[in-house]
């Protein structure tokens, strides 16, 4: 039902864009002798139009790099720096430094592949992701995230990586602070 409305919707908005190209290109080939009024009023709406974009746009802009979660190694909740998890995919397998961090403390990880591109997703107790980045060869990917509540949560592979992709299984442990 839905998809038939959207498709509806769809095609009307695309008739309508034809219509208008239509129009247009009928109405190209008349003569005009004097395009100076039709200039100069081209020119004042595009002069307004950006500087509506320029004092919308600007701000929201501004706003939202403030809210940046990646800072400087800033003190978590409760009072401790940032926990660095180093993350390295193999075929077929993760390899973490460290598998235990707490909970409501930032956690970084750094993630990189020593062979192929391989899926960092990060899942909770429902399998359900809440975190992802992509291990690639030669390159460091860094996540943040901050753990909520205490737990065990799985790294999983997220792109086919050959044979035993689905063994690459790493459980995390969060832990009260």
């Amino acid at each position: 039902m839905i998809h038939d409305t959207v498709w509806l919707i769809s095609a009307t908005l695309m008739g309508l864009l034809a219509v208008a190209f239509i129009f247009v290109h009928a109405r190209s080939h008349e003569r005009v002798n004097d395009y100076a009024p039709l200039q100069k009023r081209a020119y004042r709406l595009r002069t307004v139009l950006f500087w509506v974009l320029v004092f919308t746009l600007g701000p929201a802009m501004l706003y939202t790099l403030t809210d940046l979660p990646y800072g400087s190694a800033k003190a978590g909740a409760s009072g401790g720096g940032v926990q660095v998890i180093e993350a390295v995919g193999h075929q077929w397998r993760w390899e973490l430094d460290r598998t235990e961090v707490k909970a409501g403390e930032p956690v970084e990880f750094r993630v990189t592949s020593a062979d192929v591109n391989h899926g960092f997703g990060i899942y909770d107790a429902n399998l359900r992701l809440i975190a992802q980045t992509q291990a690639m060869p030669g390159y460091t990917n860094r996540l943040r995230h901050t753990f909520p509540a205490e737990g065990t949560y799985r790294v999983l592979c997220m792109e086919y990586c050959g044979l035993v992709h689905h063994n690459m299984i790493v459980e995390i442990k969060v832990v009260k602070p």
